[in-house]
C-alpha cells in the first residue's frame, strides 16, 4: 500500500507545498491541508479541529511553518491527540541551528529547510517509512549498545551533549563535532550513526590528516581507469562504499580545498562526480565531521571553506575536555580497569582512593585517550591484584607533590603584586620612601615594613633621579 502523506500548509502564500508535492507525487499519495488563519498567527488561531480531522490517517505529515518554533507545541499536540503514531516533518524556510534542534526536541522525527531537492527529501522520507518496520533486531540492539556503551560519565557538561545523541540521530542532518584530542568525538558519531535509522548501514571513518592531499579525492570520490597514471581499473569511493550510511570525517580541517569544494556540492546536492568521469553519480550518504581545530582560526586562515562549515555546522557538538569533567575521572578509571582486565584475562585491579583522587588533579591534556592509555599500561604492569603508584605512567612529581592550597596560591600572586606595586611607586618617586609611602596611602613606617619583607633595596632607585 502505498504511504498517504499530509502537507499540513501554515505558509500558504508561500508555493512550498506545491513544490513538495512535485517531489513527492510520483512516489506517494499526498494530500493538502490549509487551516484558517494560516500564516497570520498560527500560534493562537490555528484551526486545531481541522488539523486534527486531517492528520487522522496520515502516518508522515509535512507542518509548513512561516515561523520555526512559534506556536509548535500547540500544533503538534493537535495532531498527537488524534494521531499518536503520526511522523512530523516541519518544513521551514529558514531557521538558526539551536532552532532546528529545539524542533527534534520538541518531537520532530526530521526537518526539511529549502531549497527543496528531491535527492535531500526522498531518502530521508524511506527511511522514517523503514522505521515503521517490525521491531529491531538482536544485532540492532547490539549495535545501539556498543554505540554508547564507552560513553561514561556523570558530570552536567559530559551529560548536556550526551542528551543531543538520540535526538540528533534521528534526523539525517549533518553534524559538526568539536572538541579537544582525545575527547571521544569518533564515540560520539559512531554512537549517532547506531542509534539512527543508518544503523544497518556502514560507518566509514575517514581521518583526512592522516592521508595525503593527493590521495583523499580518490579515497573519498572514486576514479574511472585512465585517470590517473596506474589507475588501471575504476574504483568506487568511500562515498560509494558509505552508500545508505554515514561518513565520519576526522580532522576536517585538513581536508584539501579541492577535496572541501566537491565535499560542498556532495553536501548541497547529494551528488559527486569520480575523478577522471564525465558523470556524475549520487549518493545518499550523512556526513559527521570532527575537529579539535578553532573554526574561527581555521577560516580566518583558510583552511577550511567558509561556505563549507555553515554547511556542517547545522548541528554542533562541543566535547569538553576532561580536565572540565573531573568528577567522571573516577567513573572512567573503574571503566578502563575493567574493559582492560577483561581483554588482558586478568581480574579486575583494586585501585587507592589516594591514587585516584592524585589521577583526578592531573590536567590530561590528551583527555580521555591519554587516561585510557594509562589505566591500559597499569593494568599490563600491576601485580598482586593491586595497581600502585609505581605501575602509572606519569611524572613522579605529579603523583607525591601535593597541590597547592587556595591560600598558597593566592598567598603567591600576593607576593609577586606587592613587590612589583613597590618597585614601581619607588622608581616613580626616585626612591623617596615617605613620598612613596604618601602615593600608596599607607604610613612611612608600615611601607618601610613591606620593602625590608621583600627585600628591595630603595636605594637603587635613588640612581634613576637625574
Amino acid at each position: 500500500m502505498t504511504p498517504t502523506i499530509l502537507l499540513l500548509d501554515l505558509c500558504p502564500n508561500r508555493d512550498l507545498s506545491d513544490q513538495l508535492r512535485q517531489i513527492l507525487e510520483p512516489t506517494f499519495s499526498v494530500s493538502t491541508a490549509i487551516p484558517l488563519d494560516a500564516g497570520i498567527n498560527f500560534g493562537e488561531r490555528v484551526d486545531n479541529q481541522l488539523v486534527a480531522s486531517a492528520a487522522v490517517g496520515n502516518r508522515l505529515i509535512f507542518p509548513i511553518l512561516a515561523s520555526p518554533l512559534s506556536g509548535l507545541d500547540s500544533l503538534f499536540r493537535a495532531i498527537r491527540e488524534v494521531n499518536r503514531d503520526a511522523i512530523l516533518i516541519p518544513v521551514v524556510e529558514r531557521a538558526e541551528a539551536f532552532e532546528l534542534f529545539e524542533l527534534l526536541k520538541r518531537g520532530a522525527a526530521d526537518y526539511i529547510t529549502l531549497p527543496l531537492r528531491a535527492v535531500n527529501i526522498l531518502p530521508r522520507v524511506w527511511r522514517l517509512l523503514e522505521s515503521l518496520s517490525p521491531p529491531q533486531s538482536t544485532t540492532q540492539v547490539i549495535k545501539e549498545r556498543l554505540g554508547l556503551r564507552q560513553l561514561v560519565g556523570k558530570s552536567a557538561v559530559f551529560q548536556r551533549e550526551m542528551e543531543k545523541i538520540p535526538i540528533v540521530a534521528k534526523c539525517g542532518a549533518s553534524v559538526l563535532i568539536s572538541g579537544e584530542t582525545g575527547t571521544g568525538k569518533e564515540l560520539y558519531a559512531r554512537a549517532i550513526h547506531y542509534l539512527s535509522l543508518r544503523s544497518s548501514k556502514p560507518l566509514i571513518p575517514v581521518n583526512c590528516g592522516a592521508m595525503p592531499s593527493e590521495l583523499i579525492e580518490d579515497e573519498l570520490f572514486g576514479h574511472e581507469r585512465g585517470a590517473f597514471t596506474g589507475a588501471t581499473s575504476s574504483v568506487g569511493g568511500l562515498l560509494q562504499e558509505a552508500e545508505g550510511g554515514t561518513v565520519f570525517l576526522d580532522e576536517i580541517d585538513c581536508l584539501p580545498l579541492p577535496a572541501q569544494s566537491k565535499l560542498l556540492r556532495f553536501l548541497q546536492e547529494k551528488e559527486y562526480r569520480p575523478l577522471g568521469s564525465t558523470k556524475v553519480r549520487k549518493a545518499d550518504v550523512r556526513v559527521i565531521a570532527a575537529s579539535n581545530a578553532d573554526f574561527d582560526e581555521a577560516i580566518a586562515t583558510e583552511k577550511i571553506r567558509r561556505d563549507l562549515y555553515y554547511r556542517l555546522n547545522v548541528i554542533r557538538l562541543v566535547l569538553p575536555p576532561l580536565r572540565e569533567r573531573r568528577d567522571d575521572i573516577a567513573l572512567l578509571i573503574q571503566h578502563f580497569l575493567e574493559k582492560y582486565a577483561n581483554e588482558f584475562g586478568k581480574k579486575t585491579p583494586a585501585i587507592s582512593a589516594e591514587l585516584i583522587e592524585m589521577l583526578t588533579l592531573q590536567d590530561w591534556p590528551g583527555n580521555v585517550r591519554e587516561l585510557e592509555h594509562t589505566i591500559e599500561r597499569a593494568v599490563v604492569l600491576c601485580q598482586n591484584g593491586t595497581i600502585s603508584a609505581e605501575d602509572i605512567s606519569l611524572p613522579r612529581a605529579a603523583l607525591i607533590d601535593p597541590p597547592e592550597t587556595f591560600q598558597s596560591a593566592k598567598a603567591v600572586v600576593i607576593e609577586q603584586f606587592e613587590k612589583a606595586y613597590i618597585q614601581k611607586l619607588l622608581l616613580a618617586y626616585h626612591g623617596n620612601i615617605t613620598q612613596a609611602a604618601r602615593a600608596a596611602r599607607k604610613n612611612r613606617r608600615a611601607f618601610w615594613e613591606l620593602i625590608r619583607k621583600h627585600r628591595i633595596e630603595a636605594r637603587t632607585f635613588k640612581m634613576s633621579e637625574s
